[in-house]
């Protein structure tokens, strides 16, 4: 238990938390709406610092970053909670355990020995994810600016709903993020994920504007954000706020959690998705959860430059100063060369 960064005390006794856009108000011995932030006698705690529920060693590219470090080894942490409780969870054991089971499961880890294995395990990067790292914020600060010490780059693979404050806060500790982009629709947001739209967008910009450099997810799910007006939008919004280099992966859906009646993403559904997503002007656009190769390739020549399989890097043709070897068009990204 360690108190939290980023809430302001009433007179009454309540506290607010101003580290994600729930900004939630408690009162004394209330938790959040992620289930691990919790008002203790005026004072916020976070019931998760240093508490690990999953911890591996990942390809960058399952995070996924095909431009950051490709081929490179990342050291995967997470604790128990979410901000948001999304319908089609794949995670949803340790995402939902505190406030479905009412439990904080995990292992003691401090931050040292987390960079320690970093550091045994030849990884480039630590990576806070499988959970929303927003809602352990404290414990990946301090794991973050260990690893800036160590020669090692952080990397957010979040919701994006986090506050203005918060960004600031972590300016020049997070490296890198993959921020899913669920739908372009605050109903739909509001529907399946009990958050909404308007937050996210703007971490997002915000995040571009810090430096960070930024790839983009967004898992199309059946029924619920796969018409093709929507995906435009999501496609002209990357492309108009973000930049024409910014990477957009669309993911296929399979039934999880409190989808299982759904069916999975037709894979030609996908394929609409991405050449939406060209047409809008995004140079690089990746099809996930489908079998096959995902290759990164020159947006001037369209020469293969990274070719993989799933999460594999079979050859990097990148050349000094993240160039086209056949072209020499630059290749956008941090660390491309091969």
């Amino acid at each position: 238990m360690k108190e939290a960064i980023l809430y302001n005390r009433h007179d009454d006794g309540r506290v607010q938390c101003n580290l994600c856009s729930h900004r939630c108000e408690l009162r004394d011995g209330q938790r959040g709406v992620c289930g691990v932030r919790e008002n203790r006698r005026g004072t916020l705690v976070s019931l998760v610092y240093g508490r690990t529920i999953s911890q591996a060693v990942d390809p960058i590219e399952k995070k996924p970053l095909m431009h950051f470090y490709p081929g490179s080894r990342s050291l995967s942490i997470a604790t128990p909670g979410c901000n948001l409780h999304c319908r089609w969870c794949q995670n949803w054991e340790i995402s939902q355990m505190p406030t479905e089971q009412h439990a904080i499961a995990g292992r003691e880890a401090s931050p040292r020995s987390i960079v320690d294995a970093a550091l045994r395990n030849d990884c480039r990067t630590v990576a806070y994810t499988y959970t929303e790292p927003t809602v352990f914020a404290e414990y990946a600060y301090d794991v973050g600016t260990l690893a800036h010490d160590a020669g090692i780059a952080n990397v957010f693979v979040t919701n994006g709903y986090m506050t203005r404050e918060m960004l600031d806060t972590f300016s020049g500790v997070i490296d890198a993020a993959n921020v899913d982009l669920k739908s372009f629709r605050n109903e739909t947001y509001r529907r399946y994920t009990g958050a909404s739209l308007q937050p996210v967008l703007d971490s997002l910009i915000r995040m571009k504007a810090m430096g960070v450099w930024v790839e983009v997810t967004t898992l199309v799910v059946t029924g619920v954000n796969d018409d093709p007006g929507e995906l435009q939008e999501i496609a002209a919004f990357i492309a108009g706020q973000l930049g024409e280099d910014t990477p957009w992966h669309i993911s296929r859906f399979f039934p999880v959690y409190k989808m299982t009646r759904a069916r999975p993403t037709p894979v030609e559904t996908l394929r609409v998705a991405e050449e939406l997503g060209r047409e809008a002007g995004l140079r690089y656009v990746y099809v996930g959860n489908v079998a096959g190769e995902e290759n990164t390739c020159c947006h001037a020549c369209d020469e293969v430059l990274v070719r993989r399989v799933r999460y594999s890097v079979l050859e990097n043709r990148v050349t000094t100063g993240n160039t086209c070897p056949s072209c020499g068009a630059r290749v956008a990204g941090v660390g491309m060369v091969g």
